[in-house]
């Protein structure tokens, strides 16, 4: 039996959002869509009857994380572990298997395989203007701004069009939104909406973290690395965890661009108040807060503070690619998931409720965990998602929340996943119900 231990671990790293910071789910992704919507008819000239109705129950059932996006067509789907497609809408517009099947050739798609195959392939190269996943709560309300888009585009050409260019439009909304400039410029009206009301939009972190956090860093090298710009990192950690938030850290690094963090050479910036400044070399890198940088020298420092030439590193992220499948896979870090999705849907035999679980559950589309099978017998099967996948193969422990490890002494045992053993598995504290 595979097992899993925080005390073997020598250096212990953290994404920020969604892992350490919790987000009011719900006004968050309604706040995005009307940000995201506003832009498109504003900026793009889409119809608003179409972009701005008033969202209901029905429409938010409609966004899922995780779901991917056909580009050139128009479509959203949601593939199984195995990269067959099990489910399509063009628009708002579910298909049929048959019509899956008519587009679709054995339910499989090129683009889509090649992601399944390895998900860092197509983050930058040329599947990327074919397709993406949406893959945090960023980006889920694209979902809907997409399918209406097409929607849009259908009504006005009375019907499919050959290629697609609405997700171009809603790549430029969402750039206009979270430019790292705009926090700082007050622009986009997502980061203006953040700053006006913060308590709108961020839960306070549990005491008991930063308690463990506190008492992590006395006997472990601790880590921070996010996506998030300083200024912003900065007033997102202050309002939720402290002002003392990167006293907690032996290292933080900001606007880290991961998952190329991981993966590439990009150097560390200093960092004067906000605004990143020269060049540091990765043999003058000390305790402290950066910019960019890149995991190579990272864990360089870190073997200097151990003592050790291969210290054992541990990465909690969320994003299954950029906090997991890529360190995992493609830099030598073993990982936690931390996975809201655990707290919405339920764990067998256990309920901790997650006050966001109807902005994140799905009937729609089903489980964040597993897909239905779509066949013509109307027999009822399931297959577990990609996510599921990623999740089994790339990390150690999948879990609803770091509190439910903090509140554990550090060198307690946990049964972790094992390729080699499908009976075991790393969720803790149980099986999301959407895998039974």
């Amino acid at each position: 039996m595979s097992t899993f231990k925080l005390s073997d671990y020598d250096c212990i790293g953290f994404d920020l959002d969604h892992t350490l910071l919790w987000y009011n789910v719900t006004n968050m992704v309604e706040m995005e869509y009307q940000v995201l919507t506003k832009y498109l008819v504003t900026k793009k000239n889409y119809n608003p009857d179409f972009l701005q109705k008033p969202l209901t129950p029905k429409d938010i059932d409609f966004m899922q994380k995780g779901l991917v996006l056909d580009f050139d067509r128009g479509n959203i789907l949601k593939p199984d572990s195995k990269g067959i497609i099990q489910h399509v809408n063009h628009g708002s517009t579910s298909l049929s298997l048959a019509q899956i099947n008519s587009i679709y050739p054995n339910q499989r798609w090129e683009s889509l395989d090649a992601f399944i195959n390895n998900p860092l392939d197509v983050w930058e190269g040329p599947h990327s203007k074919k397709m993406r996943a949406l893959m945090d709560y960023y980006d889920m309300p694209a979902s809907l701004a997409f399918a209406r888009a097409v929607d849009d585009i259908d009504s006005r050409n009375g019907g499919k069009v050959e290629k697609y260019e609405a997700w171009n439009d809603v790549t430029e909304a969402l750039t206009n939104m979270y430019e790292r400039g705009q926090f700082k410029k007050n622009l986009g009206e997502y980061f203006v909406n953040l700053k006006t009301n913060p308590d709108k939009y961020l839960r306070k972190c549990s005491q008991e973290i930063v308690s463990w956090l506190k008492e992590l860093k006395k006997t472990r090298v601790t880590f921070l690395v996010t996506g998030s710009n300083l200024d912003f990192a900065d007033f997102t950690a202050t309002h939720t965890i402290g002002e003392d938030w990167r006293s907690l850290f032996d290292v933080v690094v900001c606007f880290a661009k991961k998952p190329g963090f991981f993966t590439g050479s990009r150097p560390f910036l200093a960092l004067e108040g906000y605004e990143e400044a020269q060049e540091v070399k990765g043999d003058e890198l000390t305790r402290g807060i950066y910019s960019q940088g890149n995991w190579k020298e990272l864990k360089s420092l870190f073997g200097k503070i151990t003592g050790k030439s291969e210290p054992k590193c541990l990465y909690l992220g969320d994003n299954l690619i950029q906090d997991v499948f890529v360190p995992a896979g493609h830099a030598g870090l073993d990982t936690v998931v931390v996975s809201e999705e655990m707290h919405a849907e339920g764990m067998d035999h256990i309920t901790l409720p997650h006050p966001d679980a109807e902005t994140m559950l799905s009937n729609y589309w089903g489980s964040y965990f597993s897909v239905k099978i779509n066949n013509n017998n109307g027999e009822e099967k399931y297959e577990k998602s990609y996510w599921s996948f990623l999740i089994e193969n790339y990390s150690k422990l999948c879990i609803p929340s770091i509190k439910l490890i903090a509140r554990n002494p550090l060198d307690k045992i946990y049964e972790s996943f094992d390729k080699n053993d499908l009976t075991r598995h790393g969720y803790y504290p149980a099986k999301p119900n959407g895998l039974f």
